[in-house]
């Protein structure tokens, strides 16, 4: 342990295990900043078919807000996000299924149909604060459940993913 510290504390000293050290935590720092990625189906990037989104990018996009209620919360809360459409325009996402995995890799699959105008949004606030992953954050696909009955039922309700970290865009056939 003292010589590990020894390397830490010493820039001056090169050494393997300190370079991979800080290889490591550029690549975590990297990872970390990503809240959402996007990939399958969808218009090629510099990186290939795989779109990474930080908040800023999320925030970039066009916002949406509404107020709902929903069937995991108390009483009317408003989120703020990205429409479900405007994502998939962005990243020329085709006609098909979106596989929307969350952190604990619980996955749902959501007809890009679902993605309409007063449709779904993928939120990063709720009540104008960010959701913590223990608070179903950062990011939540969200219905307008209120005022829209059609919404209403278990199909969208099991749609309703929370710690959304990926999607994968699958086209129909």
């Amino acid at each position: 342990m003292q010589r590990f510290k020894k390397l830490l504390a010493a820039p001056t000293t090169p050494s393997f295990l300190t370079g991979v050290i800080l290889l490591a935590m550029v690549a975590s720092q990297a990872m970390a900043d990503t809240l959402l990625t996007v990939s399958g189906d969808v218009s090629e990037t510099d990186a290939g078919a795989k779109w990474q989104f930080e908040e800023s990018d999320l925030r970039a996009l066009p916002k949406v807000q509404f107020e709902t209620d929903t069937i995991w919360t108390e009483g009317t809360q408003v989120f703020e996000g990205v429409s479900l459409s405007a994502l998939l325009t962005h990243v020329g996402a085709s006609d098909g299924d979106l596989l929307a995995t969350a952190a604990n890799d619980y996955t749902v699959s959501i007809p890009t149909t679902d993605a309409v105008e007063n449709g779904p949004m993928i939120a990063y606030l709720r009540n104008g604060e960010k959701m913590s992953l223990r608070d179903k954050g950062p990011l939540w696909i969200v219905y307008p459940f209120a005022g829209n009955d059609a919404y209403k039922t278990e199909e969208y309700y099991s749609r309703s993913i929370w710690q959304l970290d990926r999607i994968e865009v699958v086209a129909n056939e």
